[in-house]
């Protein structure tokens, strides 16, 4: 039976963002909100809980996972940054972008790409930036999309309702955005536009889609 908290969306109460960061350490998975969407999170070197995360999403090894991080000093741990990227990066997060970078060396291989990428993101919502901190790691996510409903829930008791036994943890801090990240891939020569969701794409010389 999952565990369920009530965290202030924008003063995180320490002891639940502890308890929450002692259920990951331990091999949880957990269902917290994102500037976007709910996700569904792990410690980043448990491969069981990864395996936990694709039999709830129904995807297989093929399924990318993005890391979501604290600062551009831990994404570049993890993802090989140049300079053309640092500031596309810099000057659009915190936001709800997932980046698609070259992976370094710290990446575990089960999470990279058949080109030896990975996704990473850095959150605009104070709730995973709490999590991350006490974490001291990024957290290995995964947009919480069920495969019955093929749209991200966005309400903590709707999800506790239908994942009560298969996470261990839900974290209600009230609807998020609702929209998946805008997820740009800055892994090769130029920005290429891979999904076009909350953040915005006009940053990167994407022009928006008119409205009908």
């Amino acid at each position: 039976m999952a565990q369920y908290f009530s965290v202030h969306p924008e003063n995180p109460q320490p002891r639940l963002v502890r308890a929450a960061v002692d259920i990951i350490r331990d091999g949880g998975v957990v269902a917290y909100p994102t500037d976007s969407c709910y996700a569904l999170g792990c410690h980043i070197g448990d491969k069981a809980a990864m395996e936990r995360i694709r039999t709830i999403r129904d995807v297989d090894e093929r399924h990318h996972f993005t890391l979501v991080c604290r600062n551009l000093s831990e994404v570049g741990q993890f993802a090989k940054v140049d300079n053309l990227q640092f500031r596309l990066i810099r000057a659009n997060t915190p936001g709800s972008y997932t980046f698609i970078l070259r992976a370094t060396r710290d990446v575990p291989r089960r999470l990279l790409t058949p080109r030896l990428t990975i996704g990473v993101r850095i959150p605009g919502h104070q709730v995973p930036m709490a999590l991350l901190e006490a974490l001291g790691e990024p957290i290995l996510s995964s947009t919480l999309i069920l495969p019955a409903h093929g749209v991200a829930l966005n309400d903590a008791a709707e999800i506790r309702r239908h994942l009560e036994h298969a996470v261990d943890l839900v974290i209600d801090s009230g609807p998020c955005n609702g929209q998946v990240t805008t997820v740009i891939d800055l892994a090769g020569d130029a920005p290429r536009l891979v999904r076009e969701g909350a953040g915005d794409i006009r940053p990167f010389g994407f022009v928006k889609a008119a409205l009908h």
